[in-house]
């Protein structure tokens, strides 16, 4: 079963894993015979072990790098914090008219709130009764045959919706 890697070379997936144990020289005897027979006869397996080679001795030829001292990690952070925030500035810079507007609208709306509310204290109304009240009438009424008279009762109550049936 091969695999297509991320260098376009195909390698099979067994052969690949053992490809860095050979290299540092850790399979021995029967593995390693049989992995460099496999290498012989795969294309795919052979540009692999190749390009890995290749990158092994490049990096046993490079020199290590000296140590960047301690300020290294002070100036990375503090690039890292001006191009934050050169980003929030940006952002900031997008929403500035919008946020503008929100507290043109709070206020606006704040001073309508307090004029109404001075309006309705300095006119002082008073407040109207929301129940309704029932006065009995004095003399007849045009529209009912009886006079009208107040129920002192329940029963009198009921008997007078049975009659207007």
């Amino acid at each position: 079963m091969a695999t297509q890697s991320e260098f376009g070379h195909s390698a099979c997936r067994n052969y690949e894993a053992r490809l860095e144990d050979y290299l540092h020289g850790e399979l021995r005897g029967a593995d390693a015979q049989s992995v460099i027979e496999h290498w012989q006869s795969c294309p795919g397996c052979r540009a692999r072990f190749e390009d890995a080679a290749l990158s092994l001795r490049l990096l046993r030829a490079a020199e290590p790098s000296s140590d960047p001292g301690p300020g290294f990690a002070r100036g990375v952070m503090a690039r890292i914090r001006t191009a934050e925030n050169e980003k929030l500035a940006v952002r900031a810079n997008f929403w500035q008219p919008f946020v503008s507007f929100g507290w043109r609208f709070a206020a606006t709306a704040t001073l309508a709130l307090m004029a109404l509310v001075s309006y309705n204290v300095a006119w002082n109304h008073p407040a109207q009764p929301k129940v309704a009240a029932v006065r009995p009438t004095e003399g007849l009424d045009l529209l009912a045959p009886e006079p009208v008279r107040v129920s002192t009762t329940g029963d009198e109550v009921l008997m007078m919706f049975d009659g207007q049936r």
